[in-house]
């Protein structure tokens, strides 16, 4: 006893989503959410299964807090600078606005501020020729 259906190597179908004839050959089944829906698409129409709609398929472990915690004592301070001030130490976070780093000119003594930006205006010649 052979096949139960021909080879279809003429066959000609739509695809479902777009409706463009095709050879039945070069569709392709679709698969949402690991599960084939029974729909034949053209290779444009296609699309792969997208991993965000398993969320919720697979379970997941996410803890949020240590049992048993430590207090850190990797801080370490750096002493006083060659200008004089005490160093940042390992956890240095500075921060501004408006101006950026908070420090004003005349508090810059008072307040180092590593965030102070620096620009430089050049110029720019353009010739015709």
């Amino acid at each position: 006893m052979g096949n139960r259906f021909t080879e279809g190597k003429r066959a000609i179908s739509e695809c479902d989503r777009c409706g463009f004839r095709f050879k039945l050959k070069n569709l392709k089944e679709l698969v949402i959410k690991t599960k084939n829906v029974n729909i034949l698409v053209c290779k444009e129409c296609w699309e792969q299964d997208h991993p965000q709609l398993l969320l919720g398929m697979y379970p997941v472990d996410d803890p949020q807090a240590l049992r048993n915690p430590r207090p850190d004592r990797s801080y370490v301070t750096s002493g006083l600078l060659v200008t004089g001030y005490l160093g940042e130490g390992s956890r240095a976070i500075f921060w501004g606005w408006n101006p950026v780093g908070g420090a004003r000119l005349f508090d810059a003594a008072l307040t180092p501020n590593p965030l102070a930006p620096i620009g430089y205006v050049g110029t720019v010649t353009v010739s015709i020729t």
